[in-house]
């Protein structure tokens, strides 16, 4: 995605947002932290983890904070390559990736919570106490496996309902969200990338009308839940 951007025309600059300018209900530039100023006609927050932070650059609360989820790819000899993606209500998940298998952990909201944003290291412990019993319980063909490789990253996590913000802030009409999608961003990426580009090169939704995402549930603390986290 981000090739294909580039290739369109997209200009990458690298840096920290330290502070957002607006004017008469409209945002007019970023400042970056090495002190560079950034004008523009519209600012999406597309922050990801620290998508809460720059929002309150604006004053705006958003409730969306990094909640860390380690990522083990795991050989299990035993198991069936052709199975699909198996997403257990016990908060595992796996699926076949290359020559083996990747799976994975949700815990429960009272287990879960804030990561510190620097923290990338994974999470072997979880493999041991908790994921593989329950992996091998679910199924058995997984009781012989061994763990070639890992990785931790963080969810942009919506701590109000676990579900995406999208759309214009009501008193920033220029200030538009793409956040909190609890761990669905890749796979909403594409969808999501063309309503906001039809939200500023139109004034409104084309394709999808998806207003029921828009941060007034947020302001209203009126949830939209999204049931499958994993």
């Amino acid at each position: 995605l981000r090739s294909g951007a580039g290739q369109a025309g997209a200009e990458m600059i690298s840096g920290e947002v330290a502070a957002i300018e607006d004017r008469s209900g409209h945002v007019i530039a970023v400042r970056l932290a090495d002190g560079r100023r950034i004008g523009c006609r519209f600012l999406v927050n597309a922050a990801g983890p620290a998508a809460g932070r720059l929002a309150a650059l604006l004053g705006r609360d958003l409730p969306v904070e990094p909640r860390k989820r380690t990522v083990f790819v795991v050989d299990a000899p035993d198991a069936p390559r052709d199975m699909p993606l198996v997403a257990d209500p016990s908060g595992i998940w796996v699926r076949p990736e290359g020559s083996g298998f990747i799976t994975g952990y949700s815990p429960p909201e009272h287990d879960d919570g804030a990561a510190d944003p620097a923290d990338f290291e994974p999470d072997h412990g979880i493999f041991e106490d908790i994921l593989w019993p329950l992996l091998a319980a679910r199924i058995p063909a997984f009781e012989r496996l061994k763990v070639t490789y890992a990785w931790a990253g963080h969810y942009d996590y919506n701590v109000l309902d676990q579900n995406a913000v999208i759309g214009p802030d009501p008193d920033l009409p220029n200030f538009l969200y793409a956040n909190g999608f609890s761990g669905h961003g890749l796979q909403h990426a594409p969808g999501v990338g063309r309503a906001v580009a039809e939200l500023i090169v139109h004034g409104a939704y084309r394709s999808l009308d998806l207003s029921a995402f828009g941060y007034e549930r947020i302001a209203a603390g009126r949830p939209l839940f999204e049931r499958n986290v994993i």
